[in-house]
């Protein structure tokens, strides 16, 4: 079954949940957070939650974009489960991050960039693949992946 990519109006023109991330984490690296952007997509293919890495802005550890993105949704639903929806993010998931994705009940988890030293999907603890997971969604990396290890690279190497 094909599914309707989510569409959100940006200047008059819709936007694929995988462009709207990456602007969430142009946006982060602009405030001058680590630029991760997440987006969640509900059944309907609609974006209804967008966010970028906040952790220095809020002081927090866990203002990760995933996170942030996981409590909007999870509002706007007014319910602690997302089954049914997607999560579009930039850069693979942390071991963090991926246990919301499992509490919250994401149907599918989109990224685009592999993150070997931090990642716990495609690496490090693997997440989903362990035996107390209680949910795992549907995977699928490398969306996007160089536009988004570009932006990766080009934020840190400004910083060196």
């Amino acid at each position: 079954m094909k599914r309707k990519l989510a569409k959100q109006p940006r200047a008059g023109k819709p936007q694929p949940p995988m462009e709207a991330a990456l602007a969430e984490a142009q946006a982060a690296a602009a405030r001058g957070e680590v630029p991760v952007g997440a987006v969640i997509v509900d059944a309907d293919g609609r974006i209804t939650a967008r966010a970028g890495n906040r952790t220095r802005e809020l002081n927090d550890p866990s203002a990760h974009a995933e996170m942030l993105v996981i409590r909007a949704a999870c509002a706007a639903a007014r319910s602690e489960r997302l089954a049914g929806y997607d999560l579009y993010v930039t850069l693979e998931p942390c071991a963090m991050c991926a246990a919301a994705v499992s509490f919250a009940r994401i149907a599918r988890l989109y990224f685009a960039a592999a993150d070997p030293k931090g990642g716990a999907v495609e690496h490090g603890s693997r997440f989903f693949a362990q035996p107390t997971c209680h949910h795992a969604p549907e995977v699928y990396g490398g969306i996007d992946e160089t536009r988004a290890g570009e932006l990766l690279k080009d934020f840190f190497k400004a910083r060196r």
